[in-house]
């Protein structure tokens, strides 16, 4: 028996004592305590995770039926690709092996052309992980990433690659390319989404079947058949760009989500209240199922709070610096806060789940120093004469009107005002499982109305806020009342009477609201388009489109900016 954060006493298989409101932090604790009153033997571990595996396979894998098992042959699968702290020189290649390598080698063969030339030994990370089951045992995992880091490229210019083993495995060649310098050198594009998931359901452990850990248990107006993830991944990879970024919530393999400890539970199963489901096998279809964008193009991540994984310390984040590799430039204890330029465009990834006031796992968890650290870089983007745009990427809304989740007030109390003071352009966040756009905001009210196919100026009208969580979870709904607009379906007034923003105190504080301008249910991503401009002849743009799960575009927004002749910060 054990107590729940509510305080209940309730039949779970786990001894001890789980105190209400637990951190992050006090969570990974209390999972160490459980383990050593647990133990698993290794030799059992290995021995019983090979066995399921090679008996049940990763049906959403090129490992099916081999996967883990030790005498398989080794096999290098879902790769993906992110960019160091100097994005214009440096790249960072990731992927999944197939089973633990012992002493078998794995490469990085690449160079300037298909014919490579130059060979990195990865660095391989093994990620354990042992999960409480309801039933009183425990899942154990084990896992096997492998990373290479190669700088000293040239910017934009493509760079090939294949992964290949010491006993015989040779993927196939592709190529990726750093990101363009500094300034405004050409055009670019990157997509963005959040709330991602997966389509196919896990095979490990044995007994999984559809809507356990994958996206099978769409709501009634939907076609069960239709796999949406799928869909956003086709569009992505579609548009080609040249990174993407995704604002959080990434794999799923936490499919509640409410910052409590973790706990494996079969279909039919449902955690005691007071833990979340988790499966760390789902992150075998993820990196599979994005690897045909992720390959070639850098995908970069923000971290929701589905993303919080208490097995692993620090503050749930450790499973992530094993899977990804990630600009390194944030505040120290923050992995998923960093910025990086392109070109003309700053971008900044911040961690919402320092600031959230719904979810508060993790609130307060930088002791400030995330905050310190976004007004700072801010002003110094700002202030430099080559970046035009600012673009931000969290989790959590500043600025949202859905039911399930709407604003968070501890987004808006943390950054917005800094947002107001250094002109951020647009604000990109997830979270709800919708699209919505807002008006340029300014001092928390909208400056005036933009709609569809509208020009704005991030200088002079404000900062415009982005949900755009319909990235493959099933959707949620606007509030009671609320109708959705957008291309071809306008409504003449938007405003919303009925909203709400989350307080410090956890509790829903009403706002009525005439911000929101286009609001659209179904599944879809952004597609952003820069083109930088002359000094003192052409503005910079920036045009962003938003795409459904088909490819329709059903809003378009453009951002301007002046480029005055020489660095005078402030000109418009």
């Amino acid at each position: 028996m054990t107590l729940n954060p509510a305080g209940e006493t309730v039949a779970t298989g786990i001894p001890g004592t789980l105190a209400e409101n637990m951190t992050m932090a006090e969570q990974h604790d209390w999972h160490r305590s459980f383990l050593r009153r647990h133990p698993v033997s290794r030799r059992n571990f290995l021995v019983g995770a090979a066995a399921t595996a090679a008996a049940v396979g990763v049906g959403n894998s090129v490992f099916a039926r081999t996967a883990y098992a030790q005498d398989a042959p080794l096999a290098v699968a879902g790769r993906h690709m992110g960019f160091g702290n100097d994005p214009a020189t440096q790249l960072r290649f990731s992927a999944q092996l197939s089973r633990n390598p012992g002493l078998t080698g794995v490469f990085l063969d690449h160079g300037p052309t298909p014919a490579l030339g130059a060979t990195t030994s990865a660095e391989v990370r093994n990620l354990i992980s042992q999960v409480p089951q309801t039933d009183g045992g425990i899942l154990s995992a084990e896992q096997y990433y492998v990373h290479v880091p190669v700088d000293n490229l040239t910017p934009k210019l493509p760079h090939y690659y294949r992964w290949r083993t010491a006993d015989g495995f040779v993927s196939d060649i592709r190529s990726a390319s750093p990101a363009l310098p500094s300034g405004r050198i050409a055009p670019f594009r990157f997509t963005m989404m959040g709330d991602q998931g997966v389509d196919e359901t896990p095979s490990q452990p044995a007994g999984l079947v559809a809507g356990d850990y994958d996206d099978q248990y769409y709501k009634a107006d939907n076609e069960p058949s239709v796999k949406h993830a799928r869909n956003i991944n086709r569009q992505i990879e579609a548009s080609h760009p040249d990174f993407h970024i995704l604002a959080g919530d990434i794999a799923y393999a936490d499919p509640s989500g409410g910052g409590l400890p973790p706990q494996f539970a079969k279909h039919g199963q449902t955690p005691p209240k007071g833990f979340d489901k988790f499966n760390p096998y789902v992150w075998d279809g993820y990196f599979q199922a994005i690897e045909a964008s992720a390959s070639t193009a850098p995908w970069l991540f923000a971290t929701g709070n589905h993303d919080m994984e208490a097995l692993y310390s620090p503050n749930g984040y450790g499973g992530h610096a094993a899977r990804l590799d990630q600009p390194s430039n944030g505040p120290k204890g923050c992995p998923s806060a960093y910025s990086f330029v392109y070109g003309n465009t700053a971008v900044l990834s911040l961690d919402a789940n320092d600031v959230s006031y719904e979810i508060k796992a993790n609130t307060g968890y930088s002791g400030g120093a995330q905050n310190t650290w976004v007004e700072q870089t801010l002003a110094r983007y700002r202030a430099d004469p080559n970046i035009d745009f600012i673009v931000c990427f969290f989790h959590h809304c500043a600025y949202s009107t859905t039911s399930t989740h709407a604003s968070d007030g501890g987004v808006r109390d943390a950054w917005v005002a800094l947002f107001d003071r250094y002109e951020v352009d647009v604000v990109l966040q997830a979270h709800n499982h919708v699209f919505e756009r807002t008006d340029p905001i300014r001092g928390n009210r909208a400056t005036r109305v933009a709609g569809d196919n509208a020009t704005v100026s991030g200088k002079s009208d404000g900062t415009v806020y982005y949900t755009v969580g319909g990235g493959g979870r099933p959707r949620y709904t606007f509030q009671d009342g609320e109708g959705v607009s957008y291309r071809g379906n306008e409504l003449p007034d938007t405003a919303v009477p009925n909203s709400y923003v989350w307080a410090p105190d956890g509790t829903k504080s009403a706002e009525s609201i005439t911000w929101s301008r286009v609001r659209f249910l179904n599944y879809s991503f952004v597609r952003v388009d820069v083109v930088p401009g002359i000094p003192g002849i052409t503005a910079s743009r920036m045009t962003i489109g938003a795409i459904d799960e088909y490819g329709n575009e059903f809003d378009r927004l453009t951002f301007t900016r002046d480029i005055p002749i020489g660095p005078r910060f402030g000109s418009s």
